[in-house]
């Protein structure tokens, strides 16, 4: 094999290697997702500070009517799905507000 040659095949391997690692840094990119949030001009009824938080705190992820339209649920279990929100979900509810949710929230929609 002659210089020519040889410079030939390490230019193509040189090459070969630049696109498998332009290849690999597009995999390791994050892929751009979006969601749609509910739209709605709904919201929880009163004035209440429990009114107030849910109206603050669930419509940014949940329409009224999502939230209307749930099971009855004891006013515990509608605290742990509260927390589940706050929790797992990472909802930005400060934590002096969960339980006003959760009451509220079993107000309307509790077992009484």
């Amino acid at each position: 094999m002659n210089a020519n040659s040889m410079s030939r095949l390490l230019g193509a391997s040189l090459l070969g290697l630049g696109l498998c690692a332009v290849a690999l840094a597009a995999d390791s990119m994050p892929m751009r997702k979006s969601i749609d949030l509910p739209s709605s001009n709904r919201v929880f009824p009163g004035d209440s500070a429990g009114a107030k938080a849910a109206n603050s705190y669930c419509l940014m992820c949940h329409s009224y009517g999502m939230v209307a339209t749930q099971p009855t649920l004891t006013k515990a279990a509608w605290l742990v799905e509260v927390r589940k929100m706050k929790g797992a979900f990472k909802a930005p509810i400060p934590a002096d507000q969960v339980q006003v949710i959760a009451d509220y929230i079993a107000q309307l929609k509790g077992a009484h």
